[in-house]
């Protein structure tokens, strides 16, 4: 591992409110991405009362090489997992809810009844709150994409996560016109869902190559991006190719608000459910007509 550049050192996160937030997770028997995928913000993500729910079990059927999800045979989706899920984002007092998966390729329909079993559940019981979604690709099966559609998230996210020079290393059993296709037929679909997608840098990319990925994003129709520094999981993970400096981060958000994102977060801790409820409420106030 490199050594660690003085833009990434960061004071750890002490708070009670971590402990609390587990407990709540705990006890309903809540997974979330924050703990399964390793992400650095935990801490501070836990500390502030909120977590990214991780749905339909904690292992994956795919094995991309950056993500530190277990890979293996998931075990069948638990039905009371939205109701579950709900009561737990009102004890935690939600206004802003981001569910994501793991990839379910040995479901038909990839768990996107489930992701819309629990967007209704939310719905019915957190009228109040605004829900943002992280979809895998569905296989590319437009019947389960229009699934999630049909159940109304306000915001719907699926990271693109590379260059599409890096699919076949980081993401091999993906496609990047896949992905692009999935955003794509949401804003077809519909329009009024504010759609999201995510880049990792430091894998060895280019800076055009990335623009170019912030273009492809903007044609299939993206509202918002994140983009953020990779961080090697694991030895058994991809290598990080480099540091990205914090001034190669405020050029790619300004190049993305150049094309027209609504909204960008880039920075080397960002990642795609970072800072989530920014994104919705900034969009929300440039169009206070506009239902989410």
């Amino acid at each position: 591992m490199p050594h660690f550049p003085i833009w990434m050192h960061r004071k750890l996160t002490t708070d009670t409110k971590m402990e609390a937030t587990r407990q709540t997770l705990a006890r309903y028997g809540l997974h979330t991405i924050c703990t399964s995928a390793r992400c650095p913000n935990q801490g501070e993500c836990l500390a502030a009362g909120t977590a990214t729910f991780l749905i339909l079990g904690e292992r994956c059927t795919r094995g991309c090489t950056f993500c530190a999800v277990t890979r293996g045979l998931p075990e069948a989706p638990d039905p009371e997992e939205p109701a579950k899920l709900t009561r737990a984002a009102a004890a935690l007092n939600l206004r802003h809810v981001v569910v994501t998966s793991v990839t379910r390729d040995d479901l038909p329909d990839g768990g996107a009844g489930h992701f819309a079993a629990t967007i209704k559940e939310l719905r019915a019981h957190l009228p109040a709150a605004t829900i943002e979604v992280l979809t895998p690709d569905f296989g590319g099966q437009e019947w389960s994409i229009d699934i999630v559609i049909a159940a109304g998230p306000d915001v719907y996210n699926h990271n693109l996560e590379t260059v599409n020079r890096l699919y076949p290393a980081v993401r091999p059993d993906a496609q990047y016109e896949r992905s692009l296709n999935l955003l794509q037929q949401v804003k077809d679909r519909a329009p009024q869902i504010y759609t999201k997608s995510g880049l990792m840098v430091g894998l060895g990319e280019e800076f055009e190559e990335v623009t170019a990925a912030m273009s492809d994003l903007r044609r299939a129709g993206c509202d918002a991006l994140t983009i953020g520094q990779y961080l090697r999981p694991s030895p058994q993970h991809i290598p990080m190719a480099r540091f990205v400096t914090p001034e190669e981060f405020t050029s790619y958000k300004e190049r993305a608000l150049q094309l027209g994102f609504i909204y960008v977060e880039a920075g080397p801790y960002v990642r795609s459910s970072y800072h989530a409820h920014k994104l919705f409420s900034n969009r929300k106030k440039a169009n206070p007509d506009q239902n989410g």
